[in-house]
């Protein structure tokens, strides 16, 4: 079977994704083990069911951090690494149009708290980080620092839609305030944007004339608790591999896109 991974989570709410992983690791239908789980909110109802479990648990307090640096910036020191310019050419999910203090101050807040989020899970090596109901645009400075190799991303999360269609927040209902039919959820690797990364999974439902916003979270939410431990079950199996893949656009122009290709797994036939 070979070694377990050792998984780490993010969430800032009731973790009830962070649960299904923690449950699914426990019946050995993830070969890996959940060794801390995270949280940018103190009240988060997750952090008591991991810690009821013996997983050891974290607060990083986003809100109270963003809250002082506005009121005395002078008290923070940003990581000796930390290079804002960098930061601004890399992170595409902000609007460049936006007032550049305002930009400057988002990065810099979010590098602050993403240091001490590195600084708690130094000690706990990890090879995969599940965000779970993680509610935090994360910045360039935290995820190079997280995907040290190349080619082979170690951040994943679940989104509640159909991605690339409604990124952000509130992505059930997104899907059912536009008139959608189909809805679903999706397993991606993060990168730079805003849930623009590789995707791993997905799972879809049907939308009738009588669900309702609260319906059709109940349908995606069942879904999720099988998709994301079924998308990490892969990744323990190195199963996964990001892969540059080149087309012809209708204009005859060469483009490029990254497809995440799931390895299959040889079964012996009944002869050997």
């Amino acid at each position: 079977m070979g070694k377990k991974i050792k998984i780490g989570g993010l969430i800032s709410g009731t973790g009830t994704n962070m649960d299904a992983i923690i449950k699914a690791c426990e019946k050995g239908e993830i070969n890996g083990e959940v060794i801390f789980v995270g949280s940018d909110n103190p009240d988060a109802k997750g952090l008591e069911k991991a810690a009821k479990k013996g997983i050891p648990t974290f607060v990083i307090n986003y809100a109270d951090i963003i809250r002082k640096f506005k009121q005395n910036p002078e008290n923070y020191f940003f990581p000796d690494d930390f290079d804002l310019e960098d930061i601004k050419i890399k992170q595409s999910l902000l609007n460049r149009e936006i007032n550049s203090k305002k930009v400057a101050t988002f990065i810099e807040t979010r590098a602050i708290a993403e240091a001490a989020l590195l600084k708690k899970m130094k000690d706990d090596p990890f090879d995969l980080l599940v965000l779970a109901g993680f509610m935090r645009n994360l910045t360039p400075y935290f995820i190079d620092r997280i995907n040290i190799t190349p080619g082979k991303p170690r951040i994943i999360n679940i989104h509640p839609a159909l991605l690339p269609s409604f990124p952000g927040v509130d992505g059930y209902g997104d899907t059912f305030r536009y008139g959608c039919k189909v809805g679903g959820c999706t397993v991606h690797f993060i990168d730079y944007g805003e849930d623009s990364g590789p995707i791993i999974g997905q799972q879809c439902f049907p939308i009738t004339e009588e669900d309702t916003i609260e319906s059709i979270k109940q349908k995606g939410l069942a879904l999720e608790y099988q998709l994301y431990p079924e998308c990490i079950r892969l990744f323990a199996e190195n199963r996964l591999a990001c892969v540059k893949m080149t087309y012809t656009d209708d204009k005859g122009n060469t483009r490029q896109r990254t497809v995440v290709k799931i390895a299959q797994i040889d079964i012996p036939s009944s002869d050997d």
